[in-house]
Order: C-alpha cells, then sequence, then structure tokens
C-alpha cells in the first residue's frame, strides 16, 4: 500500500529543491507516473508555479504577437516584481500570431490582457 502525497506537499518540496538549485524534474515524473497520478501533472505544475510565488519567485507566460525585446522584457519584469513582490519573475514567452499587438500575462491565479484585440473589445462593449 503507496501513501498518497498531497499535490500542495509535492509542489512545496519541488519548490523548495528548485530554489536550492537541485532539479528533480526526473524524480517527480517517476513518482507521478509510478502512482499514476500523470493526468495531475499539469494541477501539480500550477501548484508549483503557486507555491514558488508564496517563495517570491514569479513565473510568468508572456504571450506578444512577435519576439519581445529586451527593454519590454524588463519593463515586464519590473511590473511584475511591482505588482507581486516578487523577488525573481521568471518569463516563459511565447509568440501569438493571432495577437494583433500587446501582451497577455499570466501568472498563478492571475491574467492581465493587454492585447489591442481585447482593448477593442472593452471599447465596444463600454458603447453598448
Amino acid at each position: 500500500m503507496s501513501i498518497r502525497i498531497s499535490r500542495r506537499k509535492i509542489a512545496a518540496y519541488y519548490a523548495d529543491e528548485l530554489l536550492a538549485g537541485r532539479d528533480i524534474t526526473r524524480q517527480l515524473a517517476a513518482y507521478l507516473a509510478e502512482s499514476r497520478r500523470i493526468r495531475e501533472a499539469d494541477l501539480i505544475i500550477r501548484d508549483i508555479e503557486t507555491a514558488l510565488a508564496d517563495r517570491g519567485v514569479l513565473v510568468a507566460d508572456v504571450a506578444s504577437s512577435r519576439e519581445l525585446s529586451s527593454a519590454s522584457k524588463s519593463a515586464i519584469e519590473s511590473y511584475l516584481k511591482q505588482a507581486t513582490n516578487a523577488t525573481k519573475v521568471q518569463l516563459r514567452e511565447s509568440v501569438d500570431r493571432t495577437l494583433l499587438g500587446g501582451v497577455r500575462i499570466a501568472t498563478a491565479g492571475r491574467e492581465l490582457d493587454a492585447t489591442v484585440r481585447h482593448r477593442i473589445n472593452q471599447l465596444k462593449a463600454s458603447k453598448v
């Protein structure tokens, strides 16, 4: 009989190991496979990001219509540090050609949509 460890405990342990400079990704993957919890991987990743944020490290997914410049990355990092009191920000960038312009930033528990499409939709809604 195996003991089932909660997602939050897994996330806390993994976050602590990452911050200590140890990459235990293979061990985590092996545990999830062995305990037949692969379907929970997305939830566990979200929990890890939340645990990291609780420790001052913010992971942010940034989508833009084209590759961000160094200045844009720095501005986003500064904004996120100020808005969340994070001491470190890690950006995961992606280019989304369907965006007209602007950026969409998603972090654990928050989303900022500063895309042109979102702004246009807000204008349309305000005129109704």
